[in-house]
């Protein structure tokens, strides 16, 4: 959203946040934490277990007793600052937070402005949320997730969702793909983040992967291990130059370096840790040094962008995205991809022409210790080795390899294109 805004402003529009984060935006509505108990205890009541009241009638009356306050809030915010659009953003799709969907469709309809629904991901897209509690939850699914009106406009990201919205409600949408800021600055070795390699106990000729992404089941990070394990075998072939001219020995690693937060229970970090150890895959866990920005208050914190300032290759085999914002990322920082080709990779960026180091679009689900997790075909990872040590030897190949990606990205997923899409929509 906040690339929205830039654009946006750009543009010539006045823009507004509303936030449910605190310090964070115009506007703070405590009823958006999706962090808070309250938020938690919805979705619980709603897709879990009605626990926390006696019946329907009561979950349904405090449900919307809370829409009102929602609704209220919204309606000043819209009249004080005279807002003729509002962008919901995963308001009306993901179908957490039932009053504040309810609050807003309520604002909307009563102030009569334009809504244009901003849906990153479906409620019928999470497991967890196949089974409502009781007939409100489904009413409330029914009408505002998202709801229809010549006010609300529909936006996805992908077109796998455009179509699956057209089946399951009859709604119309534009998919808008996520982009990026190509005419940014690039993430380059400078003063701040020379000194991240030592911190990290990284030597400076040692091969860095960069697993950039959070740590969930979804990202298949234990793919990311098996390949790497696999380019670890490879290692006597890596030995002299590298493309950048460094000089990798039989002393020097590869390592697997994790900056993401960890979103996921601990038996799946164990799973990791131990399936790192049996491929030899030295792993460097790294959340506590990164943040959403550079920052030297109270110990020294370093950007995701300084992680892919020290990287020689992405990891990025994810089984599932909307999109794919880490993707994006590599583009821009202009490193080889091992990717997996997810549903949404093949059905909107296969399209593109970009150069990648494929694991394929198919995977199995397997079992260990009584946790699932995926397994690609191994001649595919042998593959991806080869090519991956090919790159990372060769100057030319790696810099034509990665260009010809940065250029394509800048024309098809920049904020100039998002901006064309914009003006057309607005």
């Amino acid at each position: 959203m906040e690339k929205w805004k830039y654009v946006l402003e750009k543009m010539g529009h006045t823009v507004i946040f509303i936030s449910g984060t605190r310090g964070y935006g115009d506007y703070y509505l405590q009823e958006m934490d999706y962090h808070s108990e309250a938020f938690k205890s919805w979705e619980y009541n709603s897709f879990v277990e009605l626990k926390d009241y006696r019946n329907e009638d009561e979950f349904k009356t405090s449900m919307l007793e809370c829409a009102e306050e929602i609704e209220a809030k919204i309606s000043k915010i819209i009249s004080d600052e005279e807002i003729e659009t509002i962008v919901p953003n995963n308001i009306f799709s993901l179908g957490m937070g039932l009053p504040v969907a309810v609050g807003f469709y309520n604002a909307i309809k009563y102030s009569g402005i334009s809504s244009i629904n901003h849906n990153h991901d479906f409620y019928w897209e999470r497991e967890h949320m196949s089974s409502p509690t009781c007939p409100f939850v489904s009413n409330c699914l029914n009408r505002n997730f998202p709801p229809s009106g010549p006010e609300f406009t529909q936006l996805v990201i992908n077109h796998i969702a455009q179509a699956e919205l057209k089946r399951r409600k009859g709604v119309e949408s534009i998919v808008v793909p996520n982009v990026f800021d190509f005419l940014a600055p690039l993430w380059e070795i400078d003063q701040f983040n020379s000194d991240l390699r030592s911190r990290l106990g990284i030597g400076e000729n040692d091969i860095v992967f960069l697993q950039a992404t959070r740590i969930e089941k979804r990202k298949a990070i234990e793919i990311s291990i098996e390949t790497v394990g696999e380019i670890g075998k490879r290692k006597d072939e890596l030995t002299g130059k590298l493309y950048d001219n460094r000089t990798f020995s039989a002393n020097d690693r590869l390592v697997l370096l994790m900056p993401g937060l960890v979103e996921t229970g601990k038996d799946y970090v164990h799973f990791l840790k131990q399936r790192a150890n049996r491929e030899g895959v030295e792993l460097i866990w790294a959340d506590s040094l990164f943040g959403a920005r550079r920052k030297e208050q109270e110990g020294k914190q370093y950007s995701l962008w300084d992680a892919y300032a020290i990287s020689d290759m992405i990891t990025y085999p994810s089984i599932l995205e909307g999109w794919g914002n880490q993707y994006l990322e590599g583009l821009f920082a202009r490193k080889p991809m091992i990717i997996f080709e997810y549903p949404v990779f093949q059905s909107d960026i296969l399209q593109f022409g970009f150069k990648n180091i494929s694991l394929g679009s198919d995977f199995v689900e397997k079992e260990e210790n009584g946790l699932a997790y995926v397994s690609v075909n191994r001649e595919m990872i042998e593959d991806a080795a080869k090519e991956a040590v090919e790159l990372l030897k060769n100057k030319k190949k790696y810099e034509t390899f990665v260009n010809k990606n940065f250029e394509i990205a800048s024309q098809e997923l920049s904020y100039k294109a998002l901006e064309k899409m914009l003006d057309d929509i607005f």
